[in-house]
């Protein structure tokens, strides 16, 4: 690695309540570590390279909590569906395919080539059932330069005959396989994935349990979407008393074990306590819960208890891999559950919606999502030239205009710990 220095209009959150913006500045970067932002770039770093992106804005790489590969194929259909209907008609028909590697070729690599020009640095993906596309999928993720998890999926009821594992000791020697497999992977790293309680037996979520203390790795799933969903757990799981409870019991819930629980619409004061206590990150994914019909989940509520939380496309509940949309669609959506139905929780602003796409999501991979000193460095450069107006914007202005307008256009570089991915002034 190599010490350099971008110079630019530099953008940050320190916390939710504080962001941070330095015009004309210098952000310094040291063997993949952000070593600050200065005004001037001091005596110990003079002669280092810099490239300087003049205008521009340069912001941290945007981190993307929940987002599932081989349904990219098919964003922007199905909308008319709730949940569970979805799954069926389009989700699982799609995730089939991937047991033909010819297949998993052509799709992934759409998938992985939009989102490097995207702007995340950071995902958390799910893949299928098939050990084979996912670390197909794997690897085309770690040749684009993307820091990620990805997920094998487990599901052993409740699904298709042709997704269904075979029972339980089948899947966890195919688990196993693909873990041993992943070692070979710098930047790419397994995640395990159960994909929802109606999916997994009790008996499989045993023996993932037992794996995940094996190997000491995080776990990503689903909780509380929709009301239909959270009733099926009720039946399937009795014993339990809520919907995170069915994933505690097998320690799948955070404490020891590093979770990612997508969506959260509609967790009790129990879930909660229990998230909160055992320091579960919520991935909040305003855009597919809208689509699906599920609900806006009460973001303002998790923000002030100091919850961990950040954002997810959700593609392809979600239309799109742009966690820009899934800043301004958290703000939107927050502002219509204020207006609707609980004027106690005041809607999200802008530097809330921005911290929650960049330091909020980045906490579940590090020292990740801002320009803090020994944060990770991963850096992008907007250019909004081409948004024109007559009158004389601020920073912060442009920062928010970005975020309600970014396309693939405006971004202009991107950097990965360190790792020039792209630069298309260069």
């Amino acid at each position: 690695m190599k010490t350099f220095a971008l110079k630019g209009n530099i953008c940050f959150s320190e916390d939710k309540d504080t962001l941070r913006i330095f015009e004309n500045s210098f952000v310094i970067c040291k063997d993949g570590i952000c070593a600050g932002v200065y005004a001037e770039i001091p005596e110990t770093y003079q002669g280092i390279p810099c490239v300087d992106y003049g205008d521009n804005l340069i912001i941290p790489g945007l981190v993307d909590l929940h987002v599932h590969a081989p349904q990219y194929s098919f964003r922007g259909l199905g909308m008319d569906l709730e949940l569970i209907d979805w799954l069926n008609t389009h989700t699982f028909v799609e995730e089939a395919k991937y047991k033909e590697i010819s297949y998993a070729e052509k799709a992934y690599d759409i998938f992985t080539e939009d989102l490097k020009k995207s702007a995340t640095t950071r995902a958390c993906i799910f893949g299928t059932i098939h050990n084979e596309a996912t670390l197909l999928l794997m690897e085309k993720l770690e040749k684009s330069g993307t820091k990620a998890y990805v997920g094998k999926v487990n599901m052993d009821r409740n699904s298709p005959e042709n997704l269904c594992e075979k029972n339980p000791e089948e899947a966890i020697q195919d688990t196993e396989a693909w873990i041993r497999a992943c070692e070979k992977f710098e930047h790419v790293k397994p995640i395990l994935t159960p994909r929802f309680i109606p999916s997994c037996t009790d008996e499989l979520m045993e023996k993932l349990s037992e794996v995940q203390k094996k190997y000491q790795l995080p776990m990503q799933s689903h909780l509380s979407e929709n009301y239909g969903e959270i009733a099926w757990v009720q039946e399937l799981s009795p014993d339990t008393h809520f919907y995170g409870e069915a994933y505690d019991k097998f320690d799948l819930f955070g404490g020891n074990c590093p979770t990612i629980m997508a969506h959260c619409v509609h967790s009790g004061k129990d879930e909660v306590e229990l998230m909160k206590k055992n320091q579960v990150f919520i991935a909040h994914c305003p855009e597919s819960n809208t689509n699906l019909s599920s609900g806006i989940a009460p973001v303002r509520m998790y923000l002030d208890e100091g919850m961990k939380i950040g954002l997810g496309s959700d593609v392809a509940a979600g239309s799109t891999l742009s966690v820009f949309k899934a800043m301004s669609m958290a703000i939107q959506c927050s502002k219509l559950r204020w207006r609707l139905k609980d004027q106690s929780l005041a809607p999200l602003n802008v530097k809330e919606a921005f911290y929650l796409g960049t330091k909020g999501g980045g906490e579940f991979f590090g020292k990740v999502g801002s320009f803090e000193e020994g944060y990770e460095f991963d850096a992008v450069v907007l250019s909004d030239q081409s948004l024109k107006h007559p009158q004389k914007l601020s920073v912060k202005s442009r920062l928010e205009r970005m975020i309600y307008l970014a396309e693939e256009k405006h971004i202009t570089a991107k950097y990965v710990g360190g790792r020039k991915i792209f630069d298309c002034k260069k």
